[in-house]
């Protein structure tokens, strides 16, 4: 299926859907975004790596935002000129990923990362 054969989502569905599926992304000049804080330069380009092998699985190409402590994901279908489905589920894989904490979510079996400025990683939202 090309992008010009999914269906686009008003402006309206889209702010429906980002507030019950993704409430920290938002919408904006005609694309979905999220602003991921990190903790330094290390740890932005651990995000713009995972953000890129997952967009590359997905055949799926995000704009980027790159900057010392955050990265800002901008998504859109080309083929379609708007926000398609294609957008919300590349949006929440990267949630998914970008989101697991492992101290909080794996029974104790990984520790997560120290809580020490050296080993700092992404600011998860509370």
């Amino acid at each position: 299926m090309s992008g010009r054969d999914l269906k686009t989502y008003s402006d309206a569905e889209i702010e429906q859907r980002l507030k019950e599926e993704l409430p920290h992304w938002y919408y904006e000049n005609g694309w979905i975004r999220r602003k991921y804080k990190t903790a330094g330069w290390k740890a932005t380009l651990m995000v713009v790596n995972t953000v890129g092998h997952l967009a590359e699985t997905a055949w799926h190409h995000p704009d980027l935002t790159v900057s010392y402590a955050f990265v800002i994901v901008k998504l859109v279908t080309h083929a379609a000129k708007g926000v398609t489905d294609r957008d919300f589920l590349l949006a929440k894989k990267i949630e998914e990923v970008l989101g697991w904490d492992a101290a909080t979510e794996s029974a104790g079996i990984f520790e997560g990362t120290p809580d020490d400025p050296r080993f700092k990683y992404i600011k998860h939202d509370k």
